[in-house]
């Protein structure tokens, strides 16, 4: 049977591979970004289902842009099996270094874009049993490595806003998983803003090194989440890094001081 998913941040990147796969699977996907040509371009590629596919813009920054897309959502569907709250922007820099500013910009879009979507969409998932909420943090969120100044704070609180979701929508048989990928080609650095140049280099060329695609993210993410995984770490050596980290807190720090030497090389954070 066609399920019904909605995916912010899916004009392009992790978020479009996310509604291919599904629509490979049957299902029908409501593409939702905040450039509508990116959402259509989108729409444009996946297989035809039981149901049309939609095509929507929205800013998941924006409380009156996302209560519209709710409206919209509603207006063709009485309900929703899969939500995908993936939109998000990228930021770096030494946390001293961090202004305010950029700090309300991040966890605007980042943390609250993931409220804004469970604030709206979770209780249309709840019209069902067995709903699926799939939030995408980042290992930024676990790591706690340098450099990564609002952007890891803002995936962390997504981490901790689905440790609480997953206990609150279990009794209602609905499911949640956290994605925190590691470095993958995508488009995020294009979100940096400006004066982060530095920073966006750097990531663009760890992106650039990095194992996984973003098709193979998604495949991931698709297969675990339906198996009830909770923390989903597509990367393999992350998944290490976070037993390490939880086990051998003192060597854990070690190999984060370690990796970034290696990526900031004589430079120190903040320089």
């Amino acid at each position: 049977m066609s399920r019904r998913v909605l995916i912010t941040g899916a004009g392009s990147g992790l978020g479009r591979e996310l509604a291919l796969a599904y629509a490979r699977r049957g299902d029908c996907v409501a593409v939702v970004d905040i450039r509508l040509e990116r959402a259509n371009e989108t729409c444009a590629l996946l297989a035809a289902g039981e149901r049309p596919h939609l095509a929507l813009a929205a800013d998941v920054g924006s409380d009156a842009s996302m209560l519209a897309l709710r409206e919209s959502i509603e207006q063709h569907w009485d309900g929703l099996e899969i939500l995908v709250n993936n939109a998000g922007v990228a930021s770096g820099g030494a946390v001293w270094q961090t202004e305010t500013l950029e700090w309300e910009r991040v966890n605007n879009v980042n943390l609250m874009g993931v409220v804004r979507g469970c604030n709206l969409f979770v209780p249309l998932l709840l019209r069902r049993s067995g709903g699926l909420v799939i939030n995408t943090a980042s290992f930024a969120g676990l790591a706690g490595a340098p450099e990564l100044g609002a952007y890891g704070v803002s995936k962390a609180a997504v981490v901790a806003l689905s440790e609480g979701l997953r206990a609150e929508l279990h009794p209602h048989g609905a499911r949640v998983s956290v994605l925190c990928p590691s470095f993958f080609q995508t488009r995020l650095t294009e979100s940096c803003a400006p004066g982060q140049e530095r920073i966006r280099d750097l990531a663009d060329r760890m992106m650039s090194k990095g194992p996984l695609s973003a098709e193979q993210v998604a495949a991931f993410t698709i297969k675990f989440s339906e198996k009830g995984r909770f923390l989903l770490l597509p990367h393999r050596d992350t998944r290490y890094l976070w037993w390490l980290k939880r086990h051998w807190p003192g060597a854990y720090f070690s190999a984060i001081l370690r990796f970034a030497s290696r990526v900031l090389g004589d430079e120190k954070p903040g320089a």
